[in-house]
């Protein structure tokens, strides 16, 4: 057994214990603020455009824009489609760039656009807003898939689905920050020019921060210490000289599109971005038009399922830590245990939703809440599972599953409105509420029969490859055996 202050490796058990708070925790906390703060970039044109479209509640010293509902759609939808372009190739750029590069250009850039605003709306009209959109959505689209190639480098794998948790929980964190203070920032003396100010400053001075701890792997950092940098590339694997390592592969597409796990994967993340997308964009409409109480009217209830599931995101961090470390559950009973309580536990409560009355408004919020703050369970479920299956390839996943899940933020609200002919009607309603619970089920269900946390052959160099140079060298050596063999009867 090797000892010292820093971390202790068992080989007789077979375990790597790192220390409590190390280098790897502030890479960790840096992706967690810059997440949120991209995160409250996205968001923040929902609260703002209704102050920009009707300044009578907010500070009416800004400019007022008579835009059209249709015209506000295009705005608002303009984000999505610069997003979904770039989620697949993402993962190929951070795994050939880093990191580290495409994450503060995607936070810096962001910010650019986002202090841009106020100055290309005033000139050029909503066409410039929705160019300005698109190109946030662009550079925003690397997001997932630079986090994923991260933390593929960055986090142990006894660590793996807390460190990655804490990571996704800045986008709570924005939504939470830009919801509590929209109200507060359109009516002050900025007035709604603020909520694309502030989160754009804020950017810069993060993407400041990132430019000096930020780095892409632990032997590219500088500040780490030699003992940690040292656990962490044990714990993955990555602790061989850089000249052994192996070199960068070719995507093995074919390989991965016929892997039953992956797949699994894809389907449950579309599954679950549905049931996310109808709570996000519908709810508020359900509880205006069946329950007579308008959530958006009260920044703290909107805020509130975000704010607990923030929490209880960053409180079960610690237990998922544990029980990896512990090693009291293997990680695919785990992901499935976790990801059980997720997407089941929200089936009741989602459908439930569909049967309240009008004078039940309360309840109604509470089972909101509980539907959201349960599901970020699904967290240390299958939102981590890219990383098990293929950490050669983390970042391509997560964009391919990305891409795929947010199609979902497209189809789901045009349900929505196929299926709600007459928002009033709680029947229509129910019939929404129990699809999304029933793909929400599904989709668990299949993870649950076919998921896994098991590393997959495909991520690895194809063996030919492996071997071949072990069976050049014999080639080559029996070539020099030859030709010894031929000079020596020469010379006879």
């Amino acid at each position: 057994m090797v000892t010292n202050g820093k971390y202790s490796f068992d080989s007789g058990k077979d375990k790597i214990k790192g220390k409590t708070i190390g280098y790897r925790h502030l890479q960790c906390l840096l992706i967690f603020l810059g997440f949120a703060l991209l995160f409250a970039m996205r968001v923040n044109l929902s609260v703002a455009i209704v102050a920009m479209m009707d300044n009578k509640g907010a500070n009416p010293d800004f400019p007022e824009y008579a835009w059209s509902q249709k015209t506000k759609s295009h705005i608002l939808s303009s984000f999505f489609c610069g997003y979904i372009l770039v989620q697949i190739p993402a993962g190929g750029w951070a795994r050939r760039f880093g990191g580290r590069l495409l994450l503060i250009l995607s936070v810096m850039m962001s910010s650019i656009f986002a202090l841009l605003t106020p100055l290309m709306v005033n000139l050029g009209g909503w066409a410039s807003l929705c160019t300005l959109r698109f190109c946030q959505g662009l550079f925003q689209g690397v997001t997932l898939p630079t986090i994923a190639t991260l933390m593929s480098k960055w986090a142990p794998i006894e660590e793996r689905s807390a460190m990655q948790t804490i990571c996704y929980s800045g986008a709570q964190l924005g939504i939470v920050l830009m919801l509590a203070t929209s109200g507060v920032l359109c009516s002050s003396s900025w007035g709604w020019p603020s909520t694309f100010y502030l989160p754009g400053i804020l950017g810069l001075l993060w993407a400041g921060f990132w430019f000096i701890f930020g780095a892409s792997t632990p032997r590219e950092c500088k500040h780490i210490s030699a003992d940690e940098r040292a656990m962490i590339e044990e714990s993955l694997g990555h602790d061989k000289p850089q000249d052994e390592q192996m070199p960068l592969h070719a995507v093995p597409w074919k390989k991965m599109f016929t892997s039953k796990p992956f797949l699994v994967l894809v389907v449950n993340h579309c599954t679950s971005n549905w049931c996310f997308w109808t709570l996000l964009t519908q709810i508020p409409s359900y509880i205006s038009s069946v329950l007579g109480k308008d959530i958006k009217s009260n920044a703290i209830l909107s805020s509130l399922p975000y704010v607990t599931m923030l929490a209880l995101s960053l409180l079960l961090c610690p237990l998922a830590s544990w029980l990896e470390k512990s090693q009291i559950l293997n990680a695919t009973v785990s992901r499935k245990i976790f990801n059980t309580i997720g997407q089941w536990i929200p089936v009741v409560s989602l459908i439930s939703l569909g049967y309240l009355r009008a004078d039940q408004g309360d309840l109604a919020i509470a089972l909101l809440t509980t539907t959201v703050t349960i599901s970020t369970i699904a967290h240390f479920g299958f939102s981590v599972n890219h990383l098990d299956l293929a950490p050669n390839f983390a970042g391509t996943l997560m964009g391919i599953v990305n891409c795929s899940a947010n199609v979902m933020s497209i189809i789901a609200p045009l349900v929505v409105g196929y299926v709600v002919t007459d928002t009033s009607n709680i029947y229509q309603w129910r019939i929404i509420f129990t699809v999304a619970g029933c793909m929400s089920f599904s989709g668990n269900l299949m993870f649950l029969i076919f998921g896994t946390a098991k590393v997959q052959h495909w991520n690895e160099p194809p063996r030919a490859g492996r071997e071949a140079e072990p069976l050049n060298e014999l080639i080559n050596d029996a070539k020099k055996d030859e030709e010894c063999t031929e000079e020596g009867e020469a010379r006879v």
